[in-house]
């Protein structure tokens, strides 16, 4: 008993051309490339949780400049996390001389900024002086 096989056609319908080559290494116009998209899709948290590390945490009271937090939280929201994760991750990073955001992050983070009235820079890191206590009446 002979088999009868089909020809391929690379998923074309009968009579229809072949799709145009794209030159390699150019996008589309407005369009990411492959790595960043995946990036900025891709959950924070992807590991399975059987692969995560295991770590002791402590309850610590932080001072941090006003504006700066605001930013850190609306950050925390937008991806889902605590601000106690985007404090480590962000440290993680640091310490690995790694950017801790993405370009599209770096982007909420410069809209943030406007919003929240944030205008310190790294240049104010460790000079910041603490305004004197309001009095509370």
């Amino acid at each position: 008993m002979a088999v009868k096989r089909e020809k391929r056609s690379g998923g074309r319908k009968a009579g229809q051309k072949p799709a145009e080559h794209k030159p390699a290494g150019r996008k589309p116009v407005g369009q990411k490339p492959a790595t960043e998209r995946r990036i900025a899709e891709r959950p924070i948290a992807e590991k399975p949780i059987a692969e995560r590390p295991v770590v002791q945490r402590v309850q610590t009271g932080v001072r941090l400049e006003t504006r700066l937090l605001k930013v850190m939280k609306a950050i925390a929201e937008i991806h889902d996390i605590s601000l106690g994760d985007l404090i480590e991750g962000v440290m993680l990073h640091a310490l690995e001389g790694r950017a801790p955001f993405s370009r599209q992050t770096l982007g909420h983070v410069k809209a943030l900024r406007e919003v929240y009235g944030l205008t310190l820079t790294a240049a104010d890191a460790h000079r910041l002086e603490e305004a004197p206590a309001r009095d509370g009446s």
